[in-house]
């Protein structure tokens, strides 16, 4: 089925951290857990939409929270309660929740916890631990503290938490399974360790994206069964896949 823009109003949109943003739209929507919607709030420039995860999806309404880091969502963070933005979605494969059971570590760094909530929700007869690593301060960590059986935070300055990265932290072999979203860099490492001691683990990449359907080849990553798009192929991919350059 071809995808197209939508349009939507937004019921929420409020700063939640420094630069960290959280918005929500009126409506129904769809999505699988790990899915995202490609949104814009302007008409000509910049030219392309930006690829924004799920964070939490009710009957009224679908929640994204996004950082700013360009113009684009620059402008996002300025709209106001009843001004109209265009989405289109869900886009991507998202993470198959029914088959992700027993023992799950979630291990995420900076906005890379964008997409946890809804997937943690989604997720059943499970016991789950969530990793989160930041710069400064955590954010939504409270609300993921309802559904998840331990938070474990960690701060590069130590100012919350433990100092240091959040692969420093946790030790895969005490899991079935490991969901990892964030840098690059903590990703590779994620990957390895889970490799090495035999745990499944899924990460959900992160790339800039002009289409966000898989038309032009502008979002492919490398990976051990050559290019694939991160867009349409993923955004979730097993790590053991991925080949990850950091």
């Amino acid at each position: 089925m071809q995808q197209v823009y939508v349009e939507g109003k937004i019921v929420i949109n409020k700063q939640i951290e420094k630069n960290i943003y959280m918005i929500s739209v009126e409506g129904k929507f769809e999505a699988k857990p790990g899915q995202f919607y490609m949104i814009r709030a302007w008409d000509k420039e910049p030219f392309l939409s930006r690829p924004i995860s799920v964070y939490d999806l009710d009957d009224e309404k679908i929640s994204f929270v996004y950082e700013v880091r360009g113009k684009g969502t620059e402008i996002l963070s300025k709209k106001n309660c009843g001004d109209a933005i265009k989405l289109m979605g869900p886009c991507g494969n998202g993470f198959d929740v029914d088959k992700i059971k027993g023992k799950i570590a979630v291990v995420t760094g900076g906005i890379g916890i964008a997409p946890m909530l809804y997937t943690i929700k989604s997720i059943k007869d499970s016991k789950i631990d969530i990793f989160a690593g930041f710069r400064e301060k955590s954010y939504i960590t409270n609300e993921m503290k309802k559904y998840a059986d331990n938070v474990y935070i960690t701060t590069d300055n130590g100012s919350e938490g433990y100092k240091g990265n959040v692969a420093e932290i946790f030790n895969p072999i005490e899991y079935n399974a490991v969901l990892c979203c964030g840098p690059t860099v903590m990703m590779k490492k994620v990957s390895n360790m889970c490799l090495n001691s035999g745990t499944a683990c899924l990460i959900s990449m992160e790339e800039k994206m002009a289409c966000g359907v898989g038309a032009c080849l502008g979002c492919a990553c490398n990976t051990s069964d050559g290019k694939k798009r991160v867009c349409k192929d993923g955004p979730v991919f097993w790590g053991r896949e991925v080949i990850l350059s950091a």
